[in-house]
Parts: structure tokens; C-alpha cells; sequence
């Protein structure tokens, strides 16, 4: 019986952790071979909806799931998306839940995808309470939580965290037409294999992130305004 439970308990947690991506409608079918999936700016008119993608269950590897939702959004073509948040009974958007989420899928010409602004973004991880140092300011960030950083081009940025055998990283962005993306780790992180977005630098637990992830995690952590 005591080997039964146990199971049991392993098989609940499993369940618990999972997360289920699903493509619940088709617009419509787009064929381009972009291998980007970038988030879709609001302001854009001209992107075509193609469809929706549902995200159900929580799970603590980001990277999973965004890989999941790259080969949903590859099977209609799509490049772009954007969050589609539940409403409440009198029309109201529903606080975003990481367990249960909608995305819509768009086609967007590259040439009208927005501009970046210069910005350095920083996430945590999902697991606890990290502080880090940037140019010399403290920062603690929380679980699923990111911060964005003005690029002033030609300015040397150092990042490090807050341990005795804490990594570094320094940066000189030459201009501020690109964004930088990073990701404090408190896990053994792998690099991603499989071609959909995933990890391309790292420095010890602070790891540089491909464009297309870091806009995904934009969209599912929240911002924390210093």
C-alpha cells in the first residue's frame, strides 16, 4: 500500500507540472518559411489572424512549452502572436493565470514588425528570489518576474549575480536599434537542441536568450517597474 501512495503521489505531481498546448482553431493556413515566432506589436493593422493556441496545465519549464507553441505555430504559418486574455461576465480582461492562457496566431510582413527600442531585459527564473547587480545598482527580482533597461549606445553594461562564485557578463551595444535578452538561472540549465528557440550564451546561471523565447517569457512574467 505504502508503494501504491507513493506512486501515486509521483503520478499527481506529474500532472500537476504538465502543461498541454493546443491549437483550438484554424483561421486560416499561411506558407513562409520564417523561422522567427515574435511577439506582435498592437499597433500593427496589417498582420493576418490565423488562428488560436491554448495553453493549459503550469509548468516550470518555459522553454518546453515555447517549443510546443513554435511547432503549433509553424503548422498554420504563423510569425507573430499575441495574448488573447479571458474575460470576465461585464467584458473585463481576467488577470493573466500561468496555468491556463490563450494566444493568437498572426502572420505579420517583416517589414512591418516594430522596431526595438534598445532595451536590455533580465528574467528570473520560476523557482525563487534572485538579486543581481547592473553598472553597480542592486536588483532583486521574483520568481517569473523581468526588468528592462534603457541602452545608452556605446555605454559598457556589466551584469553579475550576487554570489561568491556568481557569474558575469559585459556588454557594449553600439546602437539601440536592437534589444539584449538574459535570463538569471538557479537551475542546471540545457541548451536547447531542437531548433525552437532556446539558449545560444551563457555565463555560469546568467544566460543569454534567442529573441523569440525572450518574447515569449515578456508575455507570460511580469514586468517589475524599479
Amino acid at each position: 500500500m505504502k508503494n501504491i501512495a507513493i506512486v501515486f503521489f509521483v503520478l499527481c505531481v506529474q500532472l500537476w507540472n504538465a502543461q498541454n498546448v493546443f491549437l483550438t482553431r484554424i483561421e486560416k493556413i499561411n506558407d513562409n518559411t520564417d523561422k522567427f515566432l515574435y511577439k506582435k506589436d498592437d499597433a500593427i493593422a496589417d498582420a493576418i489572424y490565423l488562428g488560436i493556441v491554448d495553453v493549459q496545465g503550469f509548468s516550470k519549464d518555459d522553454a518546453a512549452v515555447f517549443s510546443l507553441l513554435y511547432k503549433k505555430a509553424k503548422e498554420i504559418g504563423a510569425n507573430t502572436f499575441t495574448l488573447k486574455p479571458f474575460e470576465n461576465v461585464d467584458g473585463t480582461p481576467q488577470p493573466f493565470n500561468p496555468a491556463n492562457y490563450r494566444l493568437a496566431l498572426y502572420y505579420t510582413p517583416k517589414e512591418k514588425l516594430k522596431v526595438q527600442n534598445g532595451m536590455i531585459y533580465i528574467f528570473a527564473s520560476s523557482e525563487k528570489d534572485q538579486k543581481i547587480n547592473v553598472n553597480k545598482k542592486d536588483y532583486t527580482l521574483s520568481p517569473r518576474t523581468f526588468i528592462k533597461i534603457k541602452i545608452e549606445p556605446g555605454e559598457v553594461y556589466t551584469i553579475s549575480t550576487k554570489k561568491l562564485l556568481g557569474s558575469t557578463v559585459k556588454i557594449q551595444p553600439k546602437t539601440n536599434e536592437d534589444n539584449s535578452y538574459f535570463q538569471i538561472s538557479s537551475l542546471k540549465v540545457k541548451s536547447d537542441t531542437s531548433g525552437y528557440g532556446g539558449l545560444n550564451l551563457k555565463s555560469g546561471d546568467i544566460v543569454g536568450l534567442e529573441k523569440s523565447y525572450a518574447e515569449f517569457l515578456s508575455v507570460i512574467y511580469k514586468e517589475d517597474k524599479p
